[in-house]
């Protein structure tokens, strides 16, 4: 693996590119703040904007590291961030990445968390060079593990109550992709 750091990454409708102070409204507005969009998250809705606040400024300095990874999820037709993708996890003796993210839910069915996950994907195997994506979701979420299916990733079995979500301990869905699976489609 040759990690790049969080670099920006552009889509037919996205821009992927690191988190601003200047993004703590939007994303309190957009997507933290919402219960129903972090119901099956492991970290709580933000209760006010300094939360938001708190939680990029810790990103932000986080992005000197060249194995940090988090973007803001912009929507080019708004000019304005409506989630985020990260890498959760990492493991650089088997190559591996686990990502996550998270979407307002005015941009849920609009195929925008494919649209990011493939795109990092692409980045992860093309640029950076891992063996192995990989990524989970509670299964009361299945409109998570479609946006896995539609990106290429097979699903790899069920850890029951392995996982804490905001519904408390739960079962955990696990999906990925290798880069063998992902060369061969290309």
């Amino acid at each position: 693996m040759e990690h790049k750091g969080t670099v920006l990454l552009e889509t037919e409708r996205l821009i992927l590119r690191r988190f601003t102070m200047e993004d703590a409204d939007l994303m309190f507005k957009n997507w933290a703040n919402n219960p129903i969009v972090t119901k099956y998250l492991c970290w709580p809705p933000h209760s006010d904007i300094l939360v938001s606040k708190e939680v990029l400024n810790d990103w932000i300095s986080s992005y000197q590291k060249p194995n940090y990874y988090q973007w803001a999820i912009e929507l080019k037709d708004i000019s304005e961030p409506i989630g985020s993708i990260a890498i959760v996890k990492q493991c650089d003796d088997i190559g591996m990445v686990h990502v996550g993210y998270c979407i307002g839910r005015n941009w849920w069915g609009k195929s925008y968390t494919s649209e990011a996950l493939a795109a990092l994907i692409k980045f992860f195997f093309e640029d950076v060079g891992v063996s192995r994506v990989e990524s989970r979701h509670d299964p009361n979420n299945p409109g998570s593990g479609k946006v896995m299916m539609k990106c290429g990733m097979k699903y790899e079995g069920t850890m029951r109550k392995a996982d804490t979500s905001n519904l408390g301990i739960v079962d955990s869905v696990h999906y990925a992709i290798l880069a063998e699976d992902y060369f061969d489609k290309k």
